[in-house]
């Protein structure tokens, strides 16, 4: 009954998304009723000691506590963001990158070319920024606007925008760590012989798969490929205004505690907030020019809020109804009764992780939960647990990106002004070609 529920909830959502009613709204009302449901199932919404002391009233309590948690921590994070994204387009000093750059890249015909290689970049930006949606919020605020005006077409820039964090590079990330426990395998080897060698051939066939399948949607949906002429950008700005969009990167680079202490990335960006407008006053030497041009940046963060955030809410509370109304244990539950082979189990707990992901929207708690099945799994099959887990762990980010109610998904499509399904299908086939990668893979590398 669970699972029926919970499936009827995610085709439902899918329907009235794509006949074009508001995300945000078709997911908190199906969120809500979930919810409800689970109340009516006699299932509880908050964690002990927050409840309100009415099943009913918990509801509402969890969307206050989104709107609270959601809008205070991360959507100020995007908020801030996209409100300096906002800064440096009206300063123009997104088209000075372009123009400076344009001169280099004209030798590159291809913009597909110079998108595989944003996605490089991207992927090596993921060891400064471990979260999905972080990462996805500042590629979206600094590579994305760069990657458009070159002539890539919004929906492949905000692809590659949305995918990096799809495959785990760092070997000391959390769930490497967890992986690594429970394989039962040092974190040295577990990273560097196997995990490491993995994603990395997952990445270069993704980036392959991307050159190939954006340039079909971009043909498909008519969209003509054009590098911008240099002569054609107008901006009044100086040349190195050129660094600023980069620097919110530089920052969280220089800020991550081995050289400089460790700031979190919203002080990051108020400093990179001061700077420019330093730089600005400096150049201009009119406050009150100053003080307008930050007047963009503040509607900037107010559109995300309304755009992004609250998107980001309703996904939240799509997630939890799902989680509450018992279809996550439903899904446990299947894969523990389910009996066959090594190889036959791998692909299962791959494809069962990934889907929950999709369907939840985030990477860590399938991951977290069905991990939990591997050493008695392991044991009773006599097989590697590392075999088992591996293809679990990327299964459970590659879902994640794939889940139209996913922080970064949902982060990008409302920063690019586009709908998650059209983010989830512009990434749906490198993903794939992503996940199909890292089965081959474990099957060569990893002995069972």
């Amino acid at each position: 009954m669970d699972l029926i529920i919970g499936l009827i909830a995610i085709v439902a959502v899918s329907y009235y998304v794509v006949k074009g009613y508001s995300a945000t709204g078709v997911l908190m009302t199906v969120g809500i009723l979930l919810l409800l449901a689970s109340v009516i199932m006699g299932k509880e919404i908050m964690p002990a000691g927050k409840s309100t002391g009415t099943l009913y009233l918990d509801v509402i309590e969890y969307v206050k506590y989104l709107l609270m948690h959601r809008g205070g921590g991360l959507g100020m994070l995007i908020m801030v963001l996209c409100g300096f994204a906002a800064y440096m387009t009206h300063l123009g000093a997104n088209d000075m990158v372009v123009k400076i750059a344009s001169r280099p890249l004209k030798y590159i015909n291809s913009p597909y070319l110079l998108m595989v290689v944003a996605y490089f970049l991207a992927c090596l930006m993921s060891f400064a920024v471990p979260s999905a949606t972080g990462l996805g919020v500042l590629l979206m605020a600094t590579l994305f606007p760069i990657m458009v005006n070159v002539g890539i077409s919004r929906g492949a820039a905000a692809s590659i925008c949305a995918s990096p964090a799809a495959i785990i590079l760092s070997p000391t990330s959390g769930d490497v760590v967890l992986a690594a426990e429970v394989s039962k395998m040092p974190l040295t080897e577990f990273a560097f012989s196997f995990t490491l060698p993995i994603s990395v051939i997952s990445i270069l066939s993704i980036a392959v798969a991307h050159f190939f399948w954006q340039r079909y949607l971009d043909r498909k949906e008519g969209f003509v490929a054009e590098q911008l002429e240099v002569s054609e950008i107008e901006t009044k700005v100086p040349p190195f205004y050129a660094l600023l969009p980069f620097t919110p990167i530089i920052g969280v680079l220089l800020f991550d505690g081995t050289f400089a202490p460790k700031l979190h990335i919203v002080t990051i960006i108020i400093l990179c907030f001061i700077l420019v407008a330093i730089l600005d006053f400096i150049r201009t030497f009119s406050a009150k020019f100053v003080y307008e041009n930050l007047e963009m940046a503040y509607k900037g963060m107010a559109d995300a809020f309304s755009g992004v955030v609250m998107l980001l809410v309703a996904a939240g509370v799509f997630a939890q109804g799902l989680s509450t109304v018992g279809f996550i244990k439903t899904l446990i539950t299947s894969v523990q009764s389910m009996g066959s082979g090594g190889f036959l189990m791998m692909i299962t707990l791959a494809l069962i992780t990934a889907l929950a992901a999709i369907a939840t929207g985030s990477g860590n708690a399938p991951f977290y939960a069905f991990v939990e099945l591997i050493p008695r799994l392991a044991v009773q099959m006599g097989i590697n647990p590392a075999y088992l887990t591996i293809p679990m762990l990327q299964a459970s980010n590659i879902g994640r990106s794939l889940s139209p109610v996913s922080g970064v998904v949902v982060a990008v499509s409302g920063m690019a002004k586009l709908s998650p399904f059209e983010v989830v299908k512009r990434i749906s086939v490198p993903m794939v070609v992503g996940l199909i990668v890292v089965i081959a893979g474990t099957e060569l590398l990893v002995v069972a």
